[in-house]
Order: structure tokens, then sequence, then C-alpha cells
């Protein structure tokens, strides 16, 4: 996870024009947790996108 967010962040200022996150499948997911790192993922995904403003 931190070196997802390392990569995620060292993409602030380059002409984005989208992002994606690949879908969990909660048999596999019983705790929930790869779920919530793929929310957190997606939410700093959206931060480093231009005209979004960040936190």
């Amino acid at each position: 996870m931190p070196q997802a967010l390392e990569i995620v962040r060292g993409c602030r200022g380059l002409n984005l024009a989208g992002c994606d996150v690949v879908e969990v499948s909660p048999p596999y997911d019983p705790s929930g947790n790869t779920a919530l790192l793929g929310a957190n993922l997606l939410y700093e995904m959206l931060c480093v996108l231009p005209g979004v403003a960040y936190r």
C-alpha cells in the first residue's frame, strides 16, 4: 500500500484523463480490508486528477 500511494501521489501535476480500480470479490475478502484499501486508493487517484482540490 505505501508503494501504491507513492506512485499515485507522484502523478500529481501530470495531465491525467482518468483512473481505474479493479473490483474486489467479496467471497475472497471476508474482512473487507481489501475493499477499504481500494476505496482509499481511488480517493487518492481522484485527488491527483487535474482540477480537483487536494484534501
